[in-house]
């Protein structure tokens, strides 16, 4: 999640909580049209990755998959307004990632890597083709991954990330990010939760919407949630080289509450673009639906205007 939460602003929101501390699934909305039960009812019971089970949804049908990937200790609820608003025109697919939601957790690499090639079992095994990969916030670097490694992707669509591409991770920055690591260890929930609070919304977001982020964040396994925060450090400085190596178009849709580095993104070489929307915090999906399928909706045509 990190990538899509700016380290610079992480890590002066850290800073600040050091200070204040003392320093299921949502059903989907299925098309009625019978074509789109038998696509859902010819898919395999379970995915298996790397000898883990991978959790997911299918709806809808059509030439064009949208495969939906969730970010830093949420899942595939979150996507929920999407499926709603798609389902009847796209064949749709959600997954919990290892380690979150009702996936398995029988695993030690939690890697940005081992991510990406979750996902391209998920597409390989279900046979997608025409996949349009959306990722919020960790998951734009682990939709990058998977894209670079398949074949199936035309398209990617990150939510919330991409914003601070190219940022030089000093040896400060290093040791800071230690130092929170050592931290959020010993003590997640609280410093979870103060990071969450501080750092994470925007005045206007739904109490209801911050109740269920911290809440999932909180009910993480906390082993695999600082796992797996190091490893998407261990990974960001990586991603202007990964995206000089991209093929397909990016197109981001970010909360315009904190800036995107559009020179940064240009100097990779990648075909992007960027789409803002306004007055959200970091989960622009769920805090403004309607607004960001609109967005995302964009973003479709164009990608089918090109396919």
């Amino acid at each position: 999640m990190l990538t899509g939460m700016y380290p610079k602003r992480f890590f002066s929101s850290y800073q600040m909580i050091l200070t204040a501390l003392c320093l299921l699934h949502f059903g989907c909305q299925q098309n009625p049209q019978d074509a789109a039960q038998t696509t859902a009812s010819k898919m395999p019971l379970e995915v298996i990755s790397n000898g883990t089970t991978i959790n997911y949804q299918v709806c809808g049908s059509g030439d064009i998959t949208l495969l939906f990937v969730h970010g830093w200790c949420i899942n595939q609820d979150y996507w929920s307004y999407q499926k709603d608003g798609f389902c009847d025109q796209y064949k749709i697919v959600t997954m919990d990632l290892p380690g979150h939601g009702q996936s398995g957790k029988n695993r030690d690499d939690w890697s940005i890597h081992q991510f990406g090639k979750d996902v391209v079992s998920v597409i390989d095994q279900l046979q997608l083709e025409n996949v349009i990969l959306i990722g919020h916030s960790m998951g734009g670097d682990i939709i990058m991954e998977a894209a670079l490694s398949s074949n199936k992707v035309i398209a990617l669509v990150g939510v919330d990330n991409f914003k601070e591409v190219g940022m030089d991770f000093n040896q400060e920055l290093t040791e800071e990010i230690a130092g929170f690591l050592d931290v959020l260890k010993y003590n997640f929930s609280e410093v979870a939760r103060a990071y969450a609070e501080g750092a994470l919304f925007h005045p206007t977001t739904d109490s209801l919407v911050v109740k269920k982020v911290i809440g999932d964040i909180l009910d993480t396994d906390s082993t695999i949630a600082v796992a797996t925060l190091k490893e998407l450090f261990d990974y960001t400085p990586k991603e202007s080289e990964k995206l000089q190596a991209l093929d397909q178009p990016l197109f981001l849709i970010n909360s315009s509450n904190t800036p995107t580095d559009t020179a940064a993104l240009s100097a990779t070489g990648v075909t992007y673009d960027v789409l803002e929307i306004a007055a959200t915090g970091h989960y622009p999906m769920i805090e403004k639906p309607g607004e960001f399928n609109q967005l995302l909706k964009r973003v479709l045509e164009q990608v089918e205007q090109s396919y």
